[in-house]
C-alpha cells in the first residue's frame, strides 16, 4: 500500500480527498481517506486503470478537467 502521507506531498494538487500526480501515462489519482481506490487516466480523459467504482471515476474526470 502507498504511503499517504508522501503520495500527498508528491501530489500535484489535492481536491476533496482525491491526490492528483502528473505521470507519464496522463494523470494518477489516489483517494486519501481510501488508498485502495485509485486511478490512472490517459492524458486525453481515458480511464486506463482502476479500482474506483463508477462515481468515484466520474468525480475524479470533473476535477481532472479542471
Amino acid at each position: 500500500m502507498a504511503d499517504i502521507k508522501q503520495v500527498a506531498d508528491a501530489a500535484d494538487m489535492i481536491v476533496n480527498g482525491y491526490a492528483f500526480t502528473r505521470c507519464t501515462e496522463g494523470y494518477r489519482v489516489l483517494n486519501l481517506n481510501r488508498p485502495d481506490r485509485a486511478a490512472v487516466f490517459s492524458k486525453d480523459g481515458r480511464v486506463l486503470e482502476t479500482s474506483m467504482d463508477d462515481i468515484e471515476v466520474r468525480i475524479c474526470f470533473i476535477f481532472r478537467r479542471r
